[in-house]
């Protein structure tokens, strides 16, 4: 691939990452309209490596707080707010990890369909406009309870079929609980920390057990402009989610999903 064509690619992942409207629909779209190579399972685990970064770097301070605050209760098996967000994370983590160890297979061979695509990116988008409409968007995330946790990981589980887009189900999930739009966004993108390492984790041993060179120097573009793009991202997004909310997205997948069907289905 060329350097402008990873730029693309780069921009494309680290701000679709986060954002709730399908990463996957993206990289899907760009080289069917394009023509372009698939990037290969390298420039995947770069942009992976990117984003984790990204997330890690703009939420240290409460990484730092979180794991504390988890050691202690371990110790004295007492559980605060900082803990008891911390075991959420953890916790909500489960079912994706759960699903993507026994059905990987399943959902690589069977539903990457572009149809299927679009559909769960219309769908969905329509879910997240009606759980953001409806919400009561009252509870901040220090309310944050097991039974949420365990809606927001069994609907991030979802996530695994391209489409549904991991960051756009868990806010809707967090937002049909109640949580306001800041909370619900902040949770989502802690929640991604473990679920970004577990997927690259995995794609770095299938490229090690594949073997071969690699282009270290576009790899390291591919990283950098990863991070800085959904860096930016989340900070923007936090910034301007309470106030604009999540209609614009939700209207972007119809389009997007639109689009989709267009290209693929006639």
């Amino acid at each position: 691939m060329t350097t402008f064509q990873l730029v693309v690619i780069a921009l494309a992942q680290g701000l679709t990452e986060f954002l709730p409207i399908s990463s996957s629909a993206h990289l899907i779209l760009i080289p069917q309209l394009t023509g372009w190579p698939d990037q290969g399972l390298a420039f995947d685990v770069a942009a992976h490596v990117g984003s984790l970064v990204a997330v890690c770097t703009y939420f240290r301070a409460d990484l730092v707080e979180l794991t504390r605050h988890w050691l202690r209760s371990c110790a004295t098996r007492q559980l605060d707010a900082p803990a008891r967000l911390a075991w959420g994370v953890l916790l909500g983590t489960i079912p994706v990890g759960l699903v993507g160890l026994f059905g990987h297979d399943y959902i690589e061979q069977s539903l990457r369909s572009p149809l299927l695509i679009a559909a769960t990116t219309v769908f969905f988008g329509i879910a997240l406009w009606l759980a953001d409409r409806l919400g009561r968007r009252r509870r901040p995330l220090g309310e944050l309870g097991f039974g949420d946790v365990a809606l927001i990981g069994c609907a991030q589980a979802l996530a695994l079929v391209p489409g549904v887009s991991r960051s756009g189900i868990t806010m809707t999930a967090a937002l049909a609980a109640g949580l306001t739009r800041d909370a619900g966004a902040r949770f989502s993108f802690l929640l991604s920390i473990p679920v970004i390492v577990l997927a690259g984790g995995l794609e770095f041993v299938a490229l090690v057990r594949a073997g071969g060179s690699h282009p270290w120097g576009q790899l390291a573009l591919v990283t950098l402009l990863s991070a800085l793009s959904a860096f930016a991202c989340i900070h923007f997004f936090l910034r301007f989610i309470e106030r604009i909310g999540m209609g614009p997205f939700a209207v972007y997948r119809l389009l997007l999903g639109g689009v989709l069907l267009a290209v693929f289905a006639l």
